[in-house]
């Protein structure tokens, strides 16, 4: 599903953000990604989207390598992969509903579809009753929840989280963790970057380490050791 061979990745003026990363995430797996501030765990999760070219190597997400694929092919690749921020990015100036059908509005779908998957991604996040509610009238864990339901609603078979739990108190953590694996349970591809040691410890799933750029270990479940 997520293929990285011998990855690297150097910004202009000379950053080595990743160097010959290597891993393998299967289909319907869930992994963890941790690692210090500046290891490198948001390069590797635009590698993914296609925002940034790998410098070597090769990245094969859902069968297609992005090392080669056309950038004008990026906006169709994408739609497979759900992506969740540490900060929303939710637009204020439109509600919780069309927050979440943006992605829909632009894959072209009808209407009656577009209402559909977002109530039902909305429901799916315990979030139906504020469809009409406006970003800046929901709790911190309310408007994450709203950037999970935009993610899911266009049902991608790969789902992506950059620190999503940075600024949730430990309870919403854990209850957006447990959220990730009810996904995760229907099918869905995770990889959560995080550096909650703590909470991924409970959530006994794989993890890699990035350390410098470079892939420092893979650690498998504890129940798998």
């Amino acid at each position: 599903m997520i293929n990285f061979e011998h990855v690297s990745k150097r910004y202009p003026g000379g950053n080595q953000a990743l160097s010959d990363i290597n891993f393998h995430l299967t289909a319907g797996e869930m992994v963890f990604l941790t690692g210090h501030s500046g290891a490198g765990k948001s390069s590797l999760l635009r590698l993914i989207l296609m925002i940034e070219r790998a410098t070597r190597g090769q990245v094969v997400v859902n069968g297609r390598n992005l090392s080669t694929a056309p950038m004008r092919q990026a906006p169709r690749i994408r739609q497979g992969i759900g992506m969740i921020f540490q900060d929303h990015k939710l637009l204020r100036d439109k509600t919780v509903f069309d927050n979440v059908a943006l992605p829909l509005l632009i894959a072209g779908l009808r209407y009656a579809d577009i209402r559909k998957r977002v109530r039902a991604s909305l429901d799916k996040v315990g979030l139906l009753a504020k469809e009409r509610s406006w970003p800046l009238e929901l709790s911190g864990g309310e408007q994450q929840r709203v950037g999970v339901a935009r993610a899911i609603v266009g049902m991608p078979p790969v789902l992506l989280a950059d620190e999503p739990t940075g600024n949730l108190d430990p309870e919403l953590s854990a209850e957006l963790f447990g959220l990730f694996r009810q996904l995760n349970q229907i099918g869905v591809t995770v990889l959560i970057a995080s550096h909650d040691l703590a909470l991924i410890r409970r959530m006994d799933k794989r993890v890699l380490v990035l350390q410098n750029g470079q892939l420092l270990d893979d650690i498998p479940p504890a129940s798998q050791r």
